[in-house]
């Protein structure tokens, strides 16, 4: 059994309910790129808002971080990968939580005691020492000289100086070397691996300082890949289980080895930016390589892999991308269905986008050395843009390119000429953005409120609680609204969704509006799926007494205003989610 399986079913045994992974690109939030962490998409429940599974949770989440990919190449530093997380949610706390962290990995997953350290929080004058923790983990067989104290930097969540929800953590390290264990954990000596951490939001911190919270929660987090590695006795983690057939792949069609410390990096590269790109892409959210926010990162990671496929001599033109990608879809459709799905459409997307890339591939790699030719020290910007310009290569390849070649480039002056060059786009295109909520017009005001009431009556008529929007898109000829389900509206329900909110727009429904603290709202029951992209102060707009949300607006004053409400078309948008596009006449 793998290790996700092992994990779910543990916790299903400890009484908690599975959550399925939310998708990496973040649905209805704009502030960030892609779900970073396991506790991402969960933040709202953490910080007040009922889970409609209960209390206590369980689940394996993919994430992507972007803010590391120079670090990519070296034996651990992956852009996707997936967390393990358990969750109580006003539940239970440490005793259980360090408990059961502790049961699984010495009696599940047979790791040796005498190989674990933790690490607690030391206190300051703040708040105590967690000796709570300290004395938990004695109970359980760590002994004193294997427990360090350390301060906020390391065992505090978020930080000291933030206010809300937040307390101290305790993390457990695994001796991950073939030397001796030695008796004193020594937190400085690498070779000890941090393998869990489990986070106790105890505390709220405000203006007057640092009170216990009424309900504690509980957020730990194990990564896949480092576990992984681990428990199979490799301190590499692309010799790993998890990508090991990659890298067999890419020795087979390079005819090279990845022991040799030559192609090591390259390989690394590959197997980890298609694995992000086969996952991004094969979900569903609609991200395809473009040149601006998750599109860009897709880009710059599949031209990265591709150029890094060249070094090898590895044929671009040949099947060996199509061969990997399926690979790697085989190896995550029983987890993740949505790759099998979405299978023909994802392979489609990066066999063109690998073709747009080698076609000028080659001839941006002469233009680089004839420009590099002669350089020195530092190469201009003006070259760099001309390579971005022409030959479609992104400032972070020319910048690898030229540390390569000992060379530096003055990013300085690139960014300078893109900015102008975005700036002539943007005028250029400037019409485009007149739909969405950037409109205030009055019938993208009318459309607005009623994706309020959309939302509101879907809940009702499909019987789900759990059911929130997803996304919208408002132009002033109709609405979008898309929402998580998993399956098609029957005629009747969309029927039914139309009955109810034209009985609420006849029935003249005042909506008002208050400014309040944004926990505030949460606790009085306002909907926000990702509360963490609000300021302290909010809005919260309330119609009549069916619907309650947290928003920016604009609203009209009363849904008499609206008309009448007409579903036009309802379909799936991606796995999991529906999209309805509806008017008002």
């Amino acid at each position: 059994m793998k290790l996700k399986d092992l994990y779910i079913q543990f916790f299903l045994e400890k009484e908690h309910n599975q959550v399925p992974s939310a998708p990496i690109v973040p649905e209805n939030d704009g502030t960030v790129l892609f779900n970073t962490a396991g506790m991402q998409p969960l933040t709202p429940y953490l910080k007040g808002q009922p889970h409609p599974l209960g209390k206590r949770l369980v689940d394996y989440q993919k994430c992507v971080r972007t803010n590391d990919l120079d670090a990519v190449g070296d034996a651990s530093h992956h852009t996707f990968f997936e967390m393990l997380g358990n969750w109580s949610l006003g539940d239970y706390f440490k005793k259980e939580s360090l408990t059961w962290s502790f049961e699984f990995l010495t009696e599940i997953l047979n790791i040796p005691v005498e190989r674990l350290a933790v690490t607690v929080f030391e206190g300051n004058d703040l708040v105590a020492r967690d000796t709570e923790s300290a004395e938990i983990w004695k109970s359980l067989g760590i002994p004193e000289e294997r427990i360090s104290y350390l301060g906020a930097e390391d065992n505090w969540w978020p930080n000291m100086e933030m206010f809300g929800p937040c307390g101290p953590d305790s993390e457990i390290f695994y001796w991950r070397s073939s030397d001796p264990v030695p008796k004193e954990h020594d937190p400085k000596d690498s070779r000890w691996v941090e393998i869990w951490n489990n986070v106790f939001m105890q505390y709220n911190h405000d203006e007057n300082g640092f009170t216990p919270l009424e309900h504690q929660n509980v957020d730990t987090g194990m990564g896949v890949e480092r576990t992984t590695a681990i428990l199979e006795g490799v301190e590499d983690n692309y010799l790993s289980s998890i990508f090991k057939r990659y890298i067999e792949l890419m020795e087979e069609y390079s005819g090279l080895n990845y022991s040799d410390e030559t192609v090591k990096v390259s390989m690394r590269i590959i197997a980890d930016h298609i694995r992000a790109v086969t996952n991004i892409i094969g979900e569903g959210s609609g991200i395809k390589p473009l040149n601006t926010d998750q599109g860009y990162i897709v880009r710059r990671l599949l031209r990265r892999a591709i150029r890094h496929e060249s070094k090898l001599g590895i044929d671009v033109n040949g099947n060996f991308l199509e061969t990997l990608v399926g690979m790697i879809i085989d190896d995550y459709k029983d987890y993740y269905p949505e790759l099998e799905k979405n299978r023909a459409e994802t392979l489609a997307t990066i066999e063109s986008e690998k073709n747009k890339f080698t076609r000028t591939l080659e001839k941006g790699l002469k233009e680089f050395n004839k420009v590099t030719a002669n350089c020195k020290d530092v190469l201009k910007g003006e070259e760099a843009f001309h390579l971005y310009d022409t030959y479609g290569f992104p400032i972070e390849l020319t910048v690898e390119l030229a540390t390569e070649r000992g060379l530096k480039v003055d990013e300085a002056d690139f960014q300078e000429r893109f900015k102008k060059h975005q700036e002539l786009s943007r005028s250029g295109a400037e019409n485009k953005f007149k739909s969405g909520l950037s409109g205030t017009g009055e019938i993208e005001t009318k459309y607005h409120t009623a994706t309020h009431l959309l939302n509101a009556a879907l809940k009702i008529v499909l019987n789900d609680p759990s059911i929130h929007q997803r996304g919208s898109n408002i132009t002033p000829e109709r609405m979008r609204f898309d929402f998580n389900f998993d399956r098609k509206l029957t005629d009747e329900e969309k029927t039914a969704v139309e009955e109810l909110m034209n009985k609420w727009i006849q029935e003249g429904l005042t909506v008002t509006k208050e400014e309040m603290n944004k926990y505030d709202a949460v606790e009085s029951g306002a909907e926000a799926m990702f509360i963490e992209k609000y300021p302290d102060q909010v809005t919260v707009y309330q119609i009549g007494e069916v619907s309650r949300e947290i928003c920016t607006g604009p609203h009209v004053e009363n849904t008499s205003t609206l008309h009448h409400f007409k579903i036009v078309k309802e379909e799936a948008s991606s796995a999991g989610v529906r999209r309805i596009k509806a008017i008002l006449d």
